[in-house]
């Protein structure tokens, strides 16, 4: 790792990066400033040197001003060592003395920015510019107008009274018109949905600025949301609001809600769709994703942009370093989630290891309330999946337990044991749960989930044929298996009727996934039933996926849904199983021989969940269950292991001297060919029709999987990644995607590894600001050190800290120079959170 910058190295750097300006140039006059106006010349800055503590005026402040020159932001810089929260009140002082309102604390590799009209010193990770600063003073949203505006239960399905009485026949209240509710697509807030609204202005008008619902899968959060979001933007208290969604899918869904919702007040529209006028929306939907790689968050957007962000399914998109992106924006945060803290009620968290999954969703959870503001466990606002079924919104699961043989074997703790073959003889491997389908494959057991399931599965209540169902499975291989085995089952129960239309494989490398769910959920996937002529209902009855229909998929008329691998991820099962809750009225209307409408109507009564490797046992102690399913008996089967290769060798005989021999040494500017690889690689991507239109899009399992069946690894050119990198003099591992966002421009360039660590150690800082004895560059060397030295991890993870005595990375002295606390933090967030292959060289 290169040499630390000095402080005040740094500290001009990010000023100038933030638009500040030293000196008068082209594009303003000087807004920089000792103490008392006393204007700094370059004979300043270089008589500041290595130590600037020392300054002939015994100034550290730089007072920062706006074009009027009024004094507006004082900049307090500290030395590296010292904690720059330490001078805070001489800050203030001096602040209060000149008329600044803001106050930025730093030591070059911690920043915070401080109002003080609006409370504590925040973690910053670049300075704020003028106009940033500008904005941040203009903005004064108003509590009192959020806290006492009326909301009622037609806040988002408000008409005006005229229109009222412009419809024909209008009698009554709006609410006991059924018929006019449907035709304007008009959505009236449920009681529930009501009260979380009034938690936040209750919330507001107690000084709170971080929110948190908890509400079940099925009862309306992105509605809820929606009145959220018209609140503030009706009461001024927000100019923009950014959604966060935690999945491609769940953008296209959030925008058109909003659109229905809110249209045409407020227009919403998502990022990747209009990145050249994303500033002229009100509601900015997008992944969290597609802001945190490469840290693109930083570069596109300033903290001021939006005043309301919104996480939904906020236990995962504000977990580990996503959180750094929630905390880069200083606005209102609401996190919206259906995963309830108290999930691992029947484990015991003093037992469990920190590679313990549930550990982990442990911590996850626990962040997320302390993220927005709720570390007792109580959310803002909270409505249960019991609730919903007490108040007939929702539907409980009938939980059928299924397990083989194998399975159960897997579940236990000795795992599931096979002889395999290898070169060295036999061996015993030994698999468990997390294993299924990866690394052990049976056949009969994948047989006996599907036979299983089409026994047992409930049926539509109209046709009698199965009725709709979601498979989840471990890997897009194992769809493809269970795919197939279902087609067949069927096949010898209802020959001729479904033609391989029964079940389809809905994963990301299937073209058109996407469509193909939306297709099921509108009753047209492959076409319409053909066991009841006129029935809304489609012939393809099961979906088999892996990813994909998990979170915001709604299909209310899904009836079966089948875990066909172990979950580890206790809000990841909540989400799937919260897939069956939704109600439904199954009806078909038709005509009787007097030629009169008639019509069968039938109440979703429940929906079924076949847990195939008791998911539900897993997260709690002792499970209910509804249903114990026998399943057929496997018959005696071969496990295939890794059978001993033959490789033929082959050996030529033929003559074949030498002819030349020449030795040149290659200069710094390296070979042509290096240097044209790149440029060659680049040219072949933009003329790609297929990457052009993939990238605008934002799909990019497409643009990686084109790349890497098409492109790459050819004989032609034979590109690959290591050529690549090392074409482009890249010092660490990179990614198809980051190199086709370089070569489309949207990012400026390939940085390095230790700019990279540089923004790591930025996101968890913003994560876990440090106290004020805490030795902050002790605390950064350790956090670079831990990710680029394997054998620090090592040493580490063992405790073996004497090894340290020798270590050429890191002394036993520098590590006793980190805090305690941070000794355990910094390798957990890393294991957890860090992508330490990104790092390598």
């Amino acid at each position: 790792m290169r040499n630390e910058a000095h402080a005040r190295i740094k500290i001009n750097q990010l000023l100038l990066e933030a638009g500040w300006r030293f000196f008068d140039d082209e594009i303003g006059q000087a807004n920089i400033f000792l103490e008392n106006h006393v204007k700094i010349s370059q004979n300043d800055i270089d008589e500041w040197g290595n130590d600037y503590e020392k300054v002939k005026s015994g100034s550290l402040d730089f007072l920062l001003v706006d074009d009027h020159k009024k004094p507006i932001c004082v900049l307090e810089a500290k030395k590296e060592s010292i904690h720059p929260l330490s001078a805070k009140e001489q800050a203030r002082k001096y602040a209060n003395s000149v008329g600044a309102q803001y106050i930025i604390l730093s030591n070059g590799i911690v920043h915070y920015l401080w109002d003080l009209k609006k409370g504590n010193p925040k973690p910053i990770y670049k300075f704020p510019s003028p106009n940033e600063i500008g904005a941040i003073k203009q903005w004064n949203p108003d509590r009192d107008s959020l806290a006492n505006e009326i909301v009622s239960n037609d806040y988002i399905a408000k008409i005006q009274m005229p229109d009222y009485s412009e419809r024909a026949g209008w009698k009554g209240t709006i609410e006991n018109s059924e018929d006019f509710i449907k035709d304007n697509k008009l959505r009236f807030l449920r009681y529930y949905q009501l009260d979380a609204v009034k938690s936040i202005q209750k919330a507001v008008q107690q000084g709170k600025d971080r929110f948190l619902f908890e509400m079940a899968t099925g009862t309306g959060k992105t509605l809820t949301a929606a009145a959220v979001i018209k609140l503030f933007l009706r009461t001024r208290n927000a100019r923009r609001v950014l959604f966060l969604v935690d999945r491609l899918e769940l953008e296209d869904q959030a925008e058109k809600d909003f659109v229905a919702y809110l249209k045409p007040d407020y227009k919403t529209l998502i990022y990747k769709q209009s990145k050249s006028d994303w500033q002229k929306a009100d509601i900015v939907v997008t992944t969290i994703q597609s802001l945190l790689f490469n840290n693109k968050y930083r570069d596109l957007f300033s903290p001021t942009d939006f005043d309301l962000i919104i996480s939904d399914e906020s236990h995962r998109s504000v977990s580990g370093n996503s959180r750094a992106v929630f905390e880069y924006f200083n606005g209102y945060k609401l996190g919206l989630t259906a995963t309830p803290k108290d999930y691992l009620k029947g484990v015991d968290m003093n037992q469990i290891k920190t590679s313990d999954p549930r550990e982990v969703e442990r911590r996850m959870l626990r962040d997320t309330y302390t993220t927005f503001g709720c570390e007792s466990g109580e959310p803002t606002f909270r409505y249960t999946l019991l609730q919903g079924v007490a108040d007939n919104f929702l539907r409980n699961p009938v939980v059928a337990d299924a397990r083989t043989e194998i399975t159960t074997q897997l579940l236990s703790d000795e795992g599931y044991s096979v002889v395999t073959a290898s070169i060295e003889g036999e061996e015993q491997e030994v698999f468990v749960s997390r294993d299924f389908e990866k690394r052990f494959f049976s056949e009969p057991t994948n047989y006996a989930f599907c036979k299983t399931f089409i026994e047992n599965a409930k049926l539509d209540p109209i046709t009698h044929e199965i009725g709709k169902t979601i498979v989840f499975a471990v890997s897009q291989n194992h769809a493809v298996k269970i795919t197939q085995i279902l087609n067949e089952l069927v096949e010898e129960k209802y020959p001729n009727k479904y033609n391989s239309d029964f079940a389809v494989q809905v994963t990301s490398n299937v073209a058109d996934a996407q469509q193909m769910t939306i297709n099921f959920s509108n009753n047209n996937l492959n076409g319409k039933t053909n066991f009841l002529e006129g029935y809304k209902s489609s012939k393809t009855r099961v979906c088999v996926t892996v990813g994909m229909m998990t979170t915001g998929y709604d299909c209310p008329d899904l009836l079966n849904i089948c875990l066909m691998r172990p979950i580890f991820s206790p809000s990841d099962f909540i989400q799937i199983k919260g897939r069956g809750t939704r109600k439904h009225f199954f009806n078909y209307k038709y005509k009787n021989e007097l030629n009169e409408e008639e019509v069968i109507n039938f109440d979703k009564d429940n929906f079924k969940l076949f847990d195939f490797f008791a998911n539900c046992e897993y997260f709690e102690e002792k499970f209910d269950y509804d249903e114990v399913l026998e399943l057929p008996k496997e018959k005696e089967s071969v496990v295939s292991g890794n059978e001993p290769i033959k490789i033929k060798e082959y050996k030529s005989e033929i003559a074949d001297p030498l002819a030349k021999l020449e030795e040149k040494a290659i200069g710094l500017e390296g070979m042509k060919i290096d240097r044209m690889l790149f440029q060659k690689f680049e040219d072949r991507i933009v003329m790609d029709d297929i990457i052009k239109k993939n990238v605008e899009l934002g799909n990019w399992e497409v643009v990686i999987s084109h790349i890497q069946n098409e492109i790459l690894d050819k004989p032609e050119e034979y590109f690959n990644i290591e050529n690549l990198r090392k074409a482009a003099k890249i010092d660490r591992k990179i990614s198809i995607r980051e190199i086709v966002e370089k070569i489309f421009g949207i990012i400026p360039k390939f940085k390095s590894k230790d700019e990279l660590l540089d923004e790591e150690f930025d996101k968890f800082i913003s994560i876990y600001p440090p106290e004020e004895d805490v030795n902050i560059r002790a605390l950064r060397y350790f956090f670079k050190a831990y990710i680029v030295d394997q054998g620090i991890r090592k040493i580490i993870e063992a405790k073996d800290f004497q090894a340290l005595q020798t270590h050429p990375t890191l002394t036993i002295a520098q590590f006793k120079e980190v805090a305690s606390k941070y000794r355990e933090v910094i390798p957990v967030y890393i294991n957890d959170y860090i992508k330490l292959d990104n790092f390598a060289a």
